[in-house]
């Protein structure tokens, strides 16, 4: 995960849906950060869940909000992405504001499969580069994108693609090209899945792989195993705690002694999971703890980044 953090300019952060991917986004954003990169978290949401992580209140979506030292969020419009790419093409001026509100050209947009999806991944390449499309905005070191679960996810990768065959000339085309450029190339983009150790998030997991092999030609870059609950107990202790269900305790210390066994089971069935996803695949698999909590606050996010640092 160190080289990712180091030496990439996108990671693409995707997964099952509920499988904890803002969380883990954000925590690989704060451990890029903690290094001294210049970083950015995006949302294509428009739940904004990052800045009320970091207790930032009244933020709009298109702004890119500092959060910490050199940690910023940005909830992605396509709309507002549109305008400043449209601006951009006709050099500057309310000429993109106006175009982009055109009844017109929202209809296109609205009707053409996908096209919010191409400026939203537009947006995230735009993030990275050094000649902003707004001249006044500096660029970024990391962009950690926030993705939609794994079947969305992959489909906007797609997008840029589509839009170059359809669009053989022009600004599209040109702009579709360099997106899609970006996205297969693996010194500049990284690719992790987020997953829980469960039998579903697993298979979606491996089948996650071979649709991003179809989309961009490359594979995962690591696998962020998420709430994994730690084994207490040892061998002898089980063997203790199977014993004492047979010993006549009280019914209080009975269900304290099953609760334990229970717990024991579950970490054996987490575990049983991680082996077979790592028998699936060749993507290194990083663990994080389930936190025991209903909110994260900004030091569960510390102690989450430290892990994946």
């Amino acid at each position: 995960m160190d080289a990712l953090l180091r030496d990439r300019a996108v990671l693409y952060v995707t997964g099952k849906g509920g499988v904890g991917k803002t969380t883990v986004a954000a925590a690989l954003g704060l451990a890029a950060a903690r290094t001294g990169r210049r970083t950015i978290v995006c949302e294509v949401s428009e739940q904004d869940r990052m800045s009320r992580a970091f207790a930032r209140q009244g933020v709009r979506p298109e702004q890119e909000v500092e959060l910490a030292k050199d940690l910023w969020a940005i909830t992605i419009d396509p709309q507002r992405a549109l305008e400043e790419w449209l601006g951009k093409q006709l050099g500057g001026g309310p000429a993109g504001r106006i175009l982009g509100h055109s009844h017109a050209f929202q209809y296109f947009v609205a009707a053409a499969p996908g096209a919010k999806e191409l400026i939203t991944i537009a947006k995230v390449w735009e993030l990275a580069q050094p000649q902003r499309w707004d001249k006044h905005n500096r660029r970024y070191d990391l962009v950690v994108v926030d993705a939609p679960a794994s079947g969305h996810g992959i489909g906007m990768l797609t997008t840029p693609r589509t839009f170059g065959e359809i669009a053989r000339v022009g600004p599209i085309r040109r702009q579709a090209t360099k997106v899609s450029e970006m996205l297969a190339d693996p010194a500049r983009t990284g690719y992790v899945a987020v997953a829980l150790p469960e039998e579903m998030p697993v298979n979606e997991t491996i089948d996650l792989e071979r649709r991003l092999r179809d989309a961009v030609g490359l594979g995962l870059d690591a696998i962020v195993m998420n709430a994994m609950w730690p084994e207490r107990f040892s061998s002898s202790d089980v063997t203790k705690l199977r014993a004492a269900t047979r010993d006549g305790h009280s019914v209080g210390d009975l269900g304290a002694v099953r609760a334990a066994l229970a717990a024991h089971e579950r970490v054996k069935a987490q575990r049983a999971h991680v082996r077979r996803l790592e028998a699936a695949t060749d993507a290194p698999i990083t663990p994080l703890p389930f936190v025991f909590e209903s909110e994260l606050e900004l030091t569960h996010y510390e102690h989450l980044a430290a892990e994946l640092a």
